[in-house]
């Protein structure tokens, strides 16, 4: 086989990161009882809380603001779109929202047959992960991920970032891999496909939205995860 070890994003490739999220802002919504403090609508809080934190994320995979920034902000930027500057809600919302989200189990649909699939032919499976240490290893063991990995490799224990070069130098040294037997499969054109690119590695969009990829060629391209099994 031309490839042996096989590193996938977690986010939005596997994990339903949209799905988990809105049900985890739901509660937040209900038990902070956010309409009574003025959110009136679930839904408009939910988007402009979509719009900030993929804003604050890409200035934190930028390196232009750090992990606790991103944490609190989102939801302060969010609340502050109903005329709510409230500085100790936004950060109650913030440690809520953490230790509800991780919890939570929707999956993209053929997530663990595929898994299956490619363990059962003997590929070794890793992470690569700009999300919180911590937290996406409580991720993959509610959802019961965790058994199918040999390395998760965050941006904590990296010190990096996708779409930067070092944390997939990084990824194969931990790993023991070679860049010609390793591929990276993501969703994210920016971090993860662009990133592996830029470090030499081969790659496999993951494009369950169906987006414009523009100028960037992958070296595979699938729209649902069981497309995997035509490439390994």
């Amino acid at each position: 086989m031309q490839y042996r070890h096989l590193f996938f994003d977690l986010d939005h490739t596997l994990w339903d990161f949209e799905m988990n999220a809105k049900e985890t802002l739901r509660e937040l919504y209900d038990n902070n009882h956010l309409k009574e403090r003025g959110v009136a609508e679930f839904e408009a809080f939910y988007r402009h809380y979509s719009f900030h934190n993929h804003r604050l994320w890409d200035r934190y995979t930028k390196g232009f603001i750090k992990q606790e920034e991103l944490r609190w902000k989102r939801m302060w930027l969010a609340l502050l779109e109903f005329k709510i500057a409230d500085d100790t809600l936004s950060r109650k919302l913030s440690v809520e929202f953490l230790q509800i989200l991780p919890t939570k189990r929707n999956i993209f649909p053929y997530t663990i047959e595929i898994l299956d699939y490619l363990k059962n032919k003997d590929y070794i499976l890793h992470l690569i992960t700009n999300g919180f240490e911590q937290i996406q290893y409580n991720k993959l063991r509610n959802s019961k991920m965790d058994h199918y990995f040999k390395k998760v490799i965050t941006s904590e224990l990296a010190n990096s970032l996708k779409p930067k070069k070092e944390i997939f130098d990084f990824a194969l040294e931990q790993a023991g891999a070679k860049m010609e037997e390793s591929i990276m499969i993501g969703d994210n054109l920016e971090a993860d496909i662009k990133g592996a690119m830029n470090a030499g590695w081969d790659t496999v969009f993951v494009n369950h939205i169906n987006e414009d990829p523009k100028n960037v060629k992958p070296t595979y391209t699938i729209y649902n995860l069981v497309e995997l099994e035509g490439i390994f």
